[in-house]
């Protein structure tokens, strides 16, 4: 749409020739403009100052022998000469080379083509911006990340490592002690740092930067469970099941803990005997922002509401803590067909089935 306005304003042409020049200046990035034999028409002061000419050796002069042919660069040939008169605009258009008195910069080039109504040359404007510094920045950016993650995985990796030599010199000390007491306790001990070590591993594995995916996730740790805490000398299977969905690692974590924690109460309650067969299935679900857990077995069963009670074991006491913390409720149905234990976040409404 024209604007009449402004063309009643500057009827004459040295005035519009004037604007047209305080329009160019004030420009933060270079522009210059060219005729159709793509000659220096008119160059804002921001490309006199950042590629240190005058403009006595730049109006009226060939683009590619300015600077002693700086800008005969075989890139900006193509957009020009070829893109340019088949599409009327350039875009984002990056070009690399040595400038003399610059060096090597990375150079983002815009260009447009204008058409005038009383007959008058195309001409092109031509915007400069140098993105060297940008790309310089995005480049240590990305170095710092790799950096980072070399460092966490070295971290994680050397966390696990620790984790397995405690939980090794916990047992060697529980075989040799005597009172059967002090003996549960240091295997238990033993079990949750095992647990602790199996979570660091399958956080690694899933990637403790970002979203973690739940449900490869807990079948990771499910698996390595079975071969931690199960092996091949109980006949005790561990399922995942679930729909998905994804929470942060902090998150993931504290599930994964619960996950164990269940896990390990039900093999110490639900299977006393390790020649019992049976199985656990650990399942996650979504609805939305809201999710539930529910480990459930098909061991015999103990009595309901144990969560509830005030005096109950560290793992429970470890459970309610991770729960609350997330701000999810823990539930226990125990019947002669086995045991569920769900932990609820908010107001999730799935409906929680026993094991088959």
């Amino acid at each position: 749409m024209q604007n009449t306005n402004f063309r009643k304003q500057f009827t004459n042409a040295a005035d519009a020739c004037a604007l047209a020049q305080s329009i160019v200046d004030t420009v933060r990035e270079p522009v210059i403009v060219l005729d159709k034999g793509l000659r220096v028409i008119a160059a804002s002061r921001s490309f006199y100052s950042a590629f240190k000419v005058s403009p006595e050796e730049t109006q009226g002069r060939l683009l590619y022998t300015l600077g002693d042919g700086q800008w005969d660069i075989p890139k900006l040939r193509v957009l020009l000469e070829k893109i340019l008169p088949e599409h009327g605009v350039m875009e984002d258009y990056e070009v690399e080379h040595e400038f003399p008195n610059l060096g090597h910069r990375t150079m983002r080039l815009n260009a447009r083509q204008a058409f005038y109504e009383e007959g008058a040359d195309t001409t092109i404007l031509l915007g400069i911006e140098d993105v060297t510094e940008r790309h310089m920045l995005e480049r240590q950016k990305d170095e710092l990340l790799k950096q980072k993650e070399t460092l966490l995985d070295e971290m994680q990796h050397r966390i696990s490592n620790s984790l397995q030599i405690i939980a090794g010199i916990i047992l060697m000390k529980a075989n040799t002690v005597s009172s059967e007491e002090t003996r549960r306790f240091l295997r238990d001990t033993h079990d949750r740092v095992i647990s602790l070590a199996t979570i660091q591993q399958q956080l690694h594995v899933s990637g403790t930067i970002g979203s973690i995916e739940m449900l490869p996730y807990l079948t990771m740790l499910g698996d390595a469970l079975a071969v931690s805490m199960i092996g091949d000398i109980r006949p005790v299977t561990v399922k995942v099941v679930g729909t998905g969905g994804s929470l942060n690692s902090r998150e993931a974590e504290s599930i994964g803990l619960i996950t164990t924690e269940l896990v390990m109460n039900a093999l110490k309650h639900a299977f006393p005997s390790e020649e019992m067969k049976g199985r656990i299935n650990i399942a996650y679900d979504v609805d939305g922002t809201n999710w539930k857990l529910t480990v459930a077995d098909n061991g015999i069963g103990k009595p309901d509401g144990v969560f509830a009670q005030p005096k109950t074991g560290l793992g429970t006491g470890i459970i309610k803590a991770l729960a609350q913390d997330l701000n999810a409720k823990v539930e226990t149905l125990a019947g002669p067909e086995g045991t569920i234990v769900s932990v609820t976040h908010a107001t999730f409404a799935a409906t929680v089935t026993r094991v088959a």
